[in-house]
């Protein structure tokens, strides 16, 4: 269950109890490094997590033989991390580029084991690993059974009823009687977007265009599949006979005036729902038979934003496939332009989800700029005339959105780095019109993006360009990556070169907790997830049956986490204590099945993921 900041309040309080934080264990000292490993030409750092008693310490790495090849003394403290572990010190292991495998040694304390390789032999099978969470994530008739036994889920969705958009209390749940618009729709397929079952217009076109943007760098054909996966189930969310875009499929909250229950308060494996036998009127009639929500009135304005990371999802697709398969191509693109045309730029309110509160989406700016970037690369490829007019649309979004006070760095709230780095390749076309920003004034702020990581890692012990107080952690690291090649690529400076390696080697086991947020990834992962397949269908305690490749949000706000959500009906006890010894007084990490806070995965976090891989096994 994503949920954005307005609704953790009331949320929070639903069927909790007080959790209480043991004293501290003895200090020990830790060595956190990248788990996966280090390529071999990049600049590499481990830390020593300790106190200042540390200081000066010596470390060895010794290679798989226990043979040392490098020694050195720690660097000076980056910062205090908790009351325990009052210093964290750099181990700086650039000069180690011999591959093999390798591990850290300060006295008696050891390091996991991680590799020296190519960018390419190590995080190639990760790009492909996070492509399995997708799989893992199909819903309808065609699912991928994999190692969680997937089984076909909510059918019924084939013939789904389209219900007026009801009103919300402050937190999910809905204070409106339920009625419905007299349409139906095919809604069958596509991803659920997190740990639940629901799923959203908003995640699932931002995931296609990063898996599809991935597909540029790193093609792969379990990459194709999953992309098509989720732009079929796009093409079912776009009427075009009636110009309606759908929004949402499924209810999150429940409602206390007509008694029935949301996707929430179930928890259970997808299938289960088929088998319901319930009528209308019944507590569980929502579960079985999904109401589906539109964007917009038939031939009504869109909201922006929706409109433009759906345009930008086909026009991505309409560039990869126009040298192969031109028809479908132009299908795309065609597509892609009456969703873009439909956009509401007067203003209004911002549609992203039901409630808005699940993913509270303030700026459009940066949709349209990729939308418009998309198109007009599309249209280039296609000799489509309309590729001028989308290139200075683009520029001019783009021109908005820099003088915007509403501005962040990669994710599923602000993709405005993807639109940059396309809208610059528009700009070297020999046939490019006069637009409103220059090459400069995007590289500028794709600059200012990770500029404004790097402030933020100077303040951090580990060098985490995200700040491990907030929500969606893993996902803005993983952006930050990805922004960081993007903007190599275009300029073909490597100023952000470091930086970048820091924020993966944060996701990967560089940080307080010691644990990769990649599950499946690493010698310590999350075992726990909020995540009712993996929870009912998995392995509580790693191994095989995991959902492979799913990252989680990760570290957040210590002050989420006084009151723990009860465990829900049906499911299975699953919590790690281990990482309790390493929170500090500002953040917590919790691998348990009782924190979406920490422990819930989502297909936004890990599309990002997928583009941030993929870019770096290309090199």
């Amino acid at each position: 269950m994503r949920v954005g900041t307005v609704a953790i309040a009331s949320l929070a309080a639903i069927a909790s109890v007080s959790f209480a934080v043991p004293a501290a264990a003895a200090t020990t000292a830790q060595i956190r490094v990248d788990q996966v490993g280090y390529a071999t030409g990049e600049t590499k750092a481990a830390y020593l997590m300790g106190t200042t008693s540390n200081a000066g310490a010596s470390f060895s790495v010794v290679d798989s033989a226990g043979k040392s090849v490098l020694s050195g003394k720690v660097g000076a403290s980056t910062g205090k991390w908790s009351t325990a572990y009052t210093a964290v010190y750099p181990i700086d292991i650039s000069a180690l580029k011999t591959a093999g495998t390798y591990q850290i040694k300060v006295g008696s304390t050891v390091s996991p084991s991680f590799k020296v390789d190519s960018a390419n032999a190590l995080f190639s099978p990760i790009a492909d690993d996070v492509v399995k969470f997708f799989q893992a994530q199909r819903d309808g008739a065609d699912v991928i059974s994999g190692v969680l036994n997937r089984k076909p889920s909510h059918l019924t969705d084939k013939s789904a009823s389209v219900y007026n958009v009801p009103t919300f209390t402050g937190d999910d749940t809905i204070s409106s009687k339920m009625s419905k618009t007299g349409a139906t729709i095919d809604a069958s397929g596509g991803w659920f977007d997190a740990g639940d079952f629901l799923k959203f217009t908003v995640t699932t076109s931002y995931a296609v265009t990063n898996l599809l943007l991935s597909e540029r760098s790193r093609p792969s054909t379990s990459l194709t599949a999953e992309a098509q996966y989720g732009l079929d189930f796009l093409s079912k969310m776009w009427d075009a006979k009636n110009g309606v875009l759908y929004a949402q499929v499924g209810v999150g909250g429940g409602s206390s005036k007509e008694n029935f229950v949301g996707d929430h308060d179930v928890w259970r494996l997808p299938e289960a729902d088929d088998k319901l036998n319930v009528k209308a009127g019944d507590e569980n009639y929502y579960i079985k038979y999904r109401p589906v929500f539109a964007a917009n009135k038939a031939g009504q304005k869109i909201s922006p934003n929706l409109a433009g990371r759906v345009a930008a999802a086909f026009a991505v697709a309409a560039q990869n496939l126009a040298a192969t398969d031109r028809t479908k191509a132009t299908q795309y693109l065609s597509t892609a332009a009456a969703i873009y045309g439909l956009a509401n730029t007067a203003g209004g309110s911002i549609v992203s989800a039901y409630p808005h509160g699940y993913y509270p989406e303030s700026s459009y700016l940066d949709d349209l700029e990729l939308g418009a970037a998309e198109l007009a690369l599309a249209a280039n490829a296609l000799g489509d005339n309309r590729a001028g007019t989308w290139t200075t649309d683009a520029g001019k979004w783009a021109k908005a959105y820099l003088a915007s006070s509403d501005q962040g760095t990669l994710n599923v709230y602000d993709t405005s780095a993807l639109g940059h780095a396309d809208l610059v390749k528009l700009l070297r076309l020999k046939n490019s019109p006069k637009v409103d920003v220059t090459e400069a004034q995007l590289t500028g702020d794709l600059a200012r993006q990770l500029s404004d990581g790097v402030a933020e890692a100077a303040k951090s012990p580990f060098r985490t360009g995200a700040s491990v107080t907030d929500f969606d952690v893993a996902s803005h690291s993983f952006g930050f990556v990805a922004t960081a090649l993007l903007y190599g690529q275009l300029t073909g400076k490597h100023d952000y070169d470091a930086f970048a390696t820091q924020q993966r080697d944060f996701a990967l086991g560089s940080n307080a907790w010691g644990t990769s947020l990649v599950v499946g990834v690493g010698s310590t992962f999350p075992h726990c997830m909020q995540h009712q397949v993996a929870n009912l269908a998995g392995s509580l305690t790693g191994g095989a049956k995991v959902a492979v490749g799913a990252v989680v949000n990760g570290p957040n706000k210590a002050s989420l986490f006084k009151e723990i959500d009860s465990l829900p009906d049906g499911g299975k006890s699953c919590g790690v204590s281990s990482f309790k010894t390493y929170d500090s007084t500002a953040s917590r990490y919790m691998d348990d099945v009782r924190t979406w806070q920490s422990s819930e995965p989502a297909i936004d976090f890990t599309s990002t993921a997928a583009l941030a891989f993929s870019l770096t096994a290309a090199g």
